[in-house]
């Protein structure tokens, strides 16, 4: 795909910026799982985490192939910083930008779409993960706030955050028409992280609980009409996989990169192991497949800044690229062999941070079952 001279600034900037300053912590904070605040303010200064919003709002200015070209170049060298980037401006800042309200907008925005503040959304509960309708957390009208009971986990930035965009539910009897969303600031009484997650890869990135007990919010806080929570976290959720489509393309390149480079310097039986014909189609199989996945998520990207319906699209970018991201990974630990499975070698960092691509923002099943339900439907 032929990218716009806009686009290929964007690129070459993330880039550089990715490996001057984002590749030669990655290996700390995936060993100390401390999360990277320094990069993350400075990323905040170049525009990075709120690139798809509009600058009067504090935006970079760009659309949403550019923030998935930005979310991809992060993530090739640091998939911790890639997603917490991808889950601040995907999950925390979009559902405010595109449903709030103008008053809303005015008092959220230019903190978070700026980056100067975390966002965060809270749905996945400890009931309620593929099955995101079944939220447990309740939100009971009293006057002019809502009561809020509930817990929710595997919140990205939940510690780290001070806007929220959280899922309750105030009419059970209507199902998933009873789902609201509520706007929630970090410091309400009541409200609180919970246990941080020890993950098994993105360990930089901060996981953990949200924990709400009798907390008050204003009615003023609530994100479009009572019921319509549903229809938010769906659009949200569109948004989000076009997001991890884009960490996991990075991922993927990544280790095809590490793999080529490994390739032309390993010497066995007198020559380069890229030489033989294995290790050839191992890293064939993975440029193409990363092609693919690249030419979906970009695709997509276009598709939503144009405006159109991508609820199919992006569940297939978000499902072929973190399958192709485990694919790429594991074999790219074959092409290193033993040595890929050293820590101190890359690879077997991104075998880990992979991982969490065929899960987040929807497993790959249920990718599936969104692909076909969208083709089947009258």
């Amino acid at each position: 795909m032929q990218l716009s001279d806009e686009h290929k600034m964007i690129k070459k900037m993330v880039r550089e910026f990715a490996v001057n300053e984002v590749a030669p912590k990655a290996m700390e904070i995936d060993e100390t799982a401390e999360f990277p605040w320094d990069t993350i303010k400075k990323m905040a200064e170049l525009g990075l985490m709120g690139m798809p919003f509009s600058e009067e709002w504090g935006g970079g200015g760009s659309d949403t192939l550019g923030y998935s070209i930005g979310v991809e170049e992060i993530s090739r060298v640091c998939a911790a910083t890639g997603i917490t980037m991808a889950a601040h401006t995907s999950l925390g800042v979009a559902p405010i930008y595109q449903f709030g309200t103008e008053e809303q907008k005015q008092k959220y925005l230019p903190d978070i779409a700026s980056g100067r503040k975390l966002a965060a959304f809270g749905l996945t509960e400890p009931g309620a993960g593929s099955d995101a309708g079944a939220t447990q957390t309740t939100a009971v009208r009293e006057g002019d706030y809502y009561i809020v009971n509930g817990t929710k986990c595997f919140i990205t930035s939940a510690s780290t955050a001070e806007t929220f965009v959280v899922t309750t539910m105030t009419d059970k009897e209507a199902g998933t028409r009873g789902i609201t969303a509520l706007i929630m600031e970090k410091g309400m009484p009541g409200f609180r992280p919970g246990k941080k997650e020890n993950k098994m890869g993105v360990r930089g990135s901060d996981t953990a609980e949200l924990i709400f007990e009798n907390v008050k919010v204003p009615v003023e806080n609530r994100l479009g009409e009572e019921g319509e929570g549903f229809k938010i976290f769906l659009a949200t959720l569109d948004g989000g996989r076009i997001s991890i489509g884009a960490m996991a393309l990075g991922i993927a390149q990544g280790a095809l990169d590490a793999s080529v480079k490994y390739a032309k310097e390993r010497k066995q039986f007198g020559r380069a192991i890229c030489k033989f014909g294995a290790i050839r189609e191992m890293l064939a199989d993975m440029a193409t497949e990363v092609e693919a996945s690249r030419l979906l998520v970009y695709d997509v990207s276009m598709a939503k800044d144009r405006g159109e319906h991508i609820v199919k699209e992006a569940a297939m970018a978000k499902l072929f690229a973190s399958e192709t991201a485990m694919r790429a990974t594991r074999t790219a630990i074959q092409v290193h062999g033993g040595y890929g499975y050293m820590r101190e070698y890359e690879i077997e960092r991104l075998f880990r941070d992979a991982k969490i691509t065929v899960i987040g923002e929807g497993t790959s099943e249920i990718q599936k079952l969104v692909i076909a339900r969208e083709l089947t439907k009258e």
